[in-house]
């Protein structure tokens, strides 16, 4: 019997008789597939201890015989493991199922393991949460529009991927010709190599592009606009429809997605919001596609889709974690700042920018119940809340990057390391941190400490200053806390003004100019020249602090 088969038997046991399942099988001929089944089982009974029990044996024999069946089986049901626990970290283990299904052609594999999944408790919705998550859609598409050059390769991942997200029969990409004021089809999926043209003022996609309004339909042909001449070229039905303009980085329309047929119903205002989101990236790639082709600037342009990627990226994680809102912005600032300090390249300073944008996005796999709690941390929640450097690493590294931008994610999942090597989640320790990852952890601790939360205040700035010089050398590397240390005050207090609004005065930006934190922190502590240290405290506290308070 071969693997699959082996797998997709013991499946159909698992589904028909949970309870009585895998009792008297054996075990020795594929190790890797049965503790994964057996963990299943476990799992599903109410044993979850042995469940995790289970799926790491079945990693320690995956390494051993690195077959590609195992692997889809075991990402597949972490993914499920994952789903059932509330983590959103189950769309990236079935996004790696996935990954594995299609390098080695084995999606008939995947979807049979599926269609048996739907008959396990809680396997349904695990099903439909995969089909219909945005965010797996998201990930494998910007994995796209960080990796892909070739364009009709990449728009073909954005349809394909946009079908499966949105649950609809077709999905094609209209492109707008100049020359002959025509909609053509770069992607049409179902058509083959067939390309479709007509006016671009015609049909309902011609409506989107000439209006720049979606346009939700549920009865094609009971709608005027709609162009009945394409589907007797085609010989296919259209029922529903949805239709949204594509623009270009300057908000100029340059296409449309059109996706046909959803499988289940009409299209939702969910399906638009998402086609929303999709459409931007297919926008910035299509401009990208016409620059290289017309002006050979593809480089250049790529560098923006990846900008654009990371800010939605860190964006994600700031509209969930509504507690450390801008917190990603305000690290990479600070991080900006010190890496002047040491007179860093500009490339340098580029790619510690991009990591501190990406440095806590690995948050997209913590329990909302632990991210959004108010107050003090439970052992176990805090263990748990740790686990987002390494989720981090494994989302970074699955994007392919080029190399000079390779270190982004070194630096990225470094940032809670500390110099004596008690940090997480590799205890690095001293020179064995990537530099950025120094800079990052100064940043990060700086900004988490002078950012006010609802269960605290702000920290004052001289107990601010005061930790940083205290775990200078065993938290932090001591020469970036110097050079933290050195940077004037104006350019502090322009960061504090992205949280609270305030407006820095001329003449308080020409007293700040004059002096550092290390010299805010000898002031106070001596007692002297309260006017800048009101200054200062009027920007960071956004009120006068006594100085002997601040």
């Amino acid at each position: 019997m071969n693997k699959e088969l082996y797998i997709t038997n013991l499946l159909n046991k698992i589904a028909d008789n949970p309870q009585k399942a895998l009792k008297h099988e054996d075990n020795s001929i594929y190790p890797s597939a049965f503790n994964c089944l057996l963990g299943l089982v476990n799992y599903i009974n109410g044993d979850f201890n042995s469940a995790l029990m289970n799926f790491e044996d079945a990693k320690i024999f995956l390494e051993t015989s690195n077959d590609n069946s195992d692997k889809i089986l075991y990402e597949f049901l972490l993914g499920y493991l994952n789903y059932s626990e509330n983590n959103n970290i189950y769309s990236l283990h079935y996004n790696n199922a996935k990954r594995y299904a299609t390098k080695h052609n084995s999606e008939n594999f995947l979807r049979e393991i599926t269609e048996i999944m739907n008959r396990i408790p809680n396997g349904s919705m695990y099903i439909s949460a995969i089909k219909k998550d945005p965010l797996l859609a998201l990930v494998k598409i910007g994995q796209a529009v960080a990796a892909e050059k070739n364009i009709d390769k990449l728009m073909q991942t954005i349809a394909e991927e946009t079908k499966e997200a949105i649950q609809a029969d077709r999905c094609t990409v209209f492109l707008y010709d100049k020359e002959t004021d025509e909609l053509w089809s770069k992607v049409a999926l179902g058509l083959g190599s067939t390309e479709l043209r007509f006016k671009a003022d015609q049909g309902l996609a011609g409506h989107a592009f000439q209006t720049g309004e979606t346009i939700n339909i549920k009865d094609a042909y009971s709608d005027s606009r709609f162009n009945k001449n394409i589907d007797k070229e085609t010989g296919y039905k259209t029922k529903t429809i949805l239709c949204m303009p594509i623009k270009n980085i300057n908000q100029e329309t340059i296409g449309v997605f059109q996706v046909l047929n959803k499988m289940t119903g009409c299209f939702t205002e969910e399906d638009e919001d998402l086609l929303v989101t999709i459409g931007s990236s297919a926008g910035i790639s299509l401009e990208n596609a016409t620059l290289f082709e017309r002006q050979n600037e593809l480089l250049k342009e790529q560098k923006i889709v990846f900008d654009s990627f990371i800010s939605t990226l860190a964006a994600s994680i700031d509209a969930r974690d509504k507690i450390t809102s801008g917190h990603s912005t305000r690290v990479r600032m600070y991080a900006t700042l010190i890496a002047q300090e040491f007179n860093m390249s500009e490339k340098d300073i580029e790619i510690i920018q991009k990591a501190a944008a990406l440095h806590d996005i690995g948050k997209i796999g913590i329990r909302d119940s632990v991210l959004q709690k108010e107050g003090k941390l439970t052992p176990e929640e805090y263990q748990h809340i740790q686990q987002h450097v390494e989720i981090t690493h494994n989302i970074l590294e699955k994007i392919h990057m080029s190399d000079e931008f390779k270190l982004i994610t070194e630096i990225a999942c470094s940032h809670h390391e500390k110099y004596d090597g008690t940090g997480y989640y590799r205890h690095l320790k001293g020179e064995e941190i990537p530099f950025g990852g120094r800079i990052l952890a100064v940043s990060d601790v700086f900004d988490a400490i002078t950012s006010k939360r609802h269960y605290r205040d702000k920290m004052p700035i001289v107990k601010v200053i005061s930790i940083l010089i205290g775990d200078s050398g065993t938290h932090f590397d001591k020469n970036v806390v110097d050079k933290f240390l050195s940077i004037k005050l104006d350019k502090i207090t322009e960061v504090f003004l992205t949280e609270n609004h305030l407006l820095l005065k001329q003449e308080d930006k020409e007293l700040l100019s004059q002096y550092t934190l290390l010299d805010l922190y000898n002031k106070i502590n001596a007692g002297s020249d309260s006017e800048l240290v009101d200054k200062f405290n009027f920007y960071y506290m956004g009120t006068l602090v006594n100085a002997t308070q601040a």
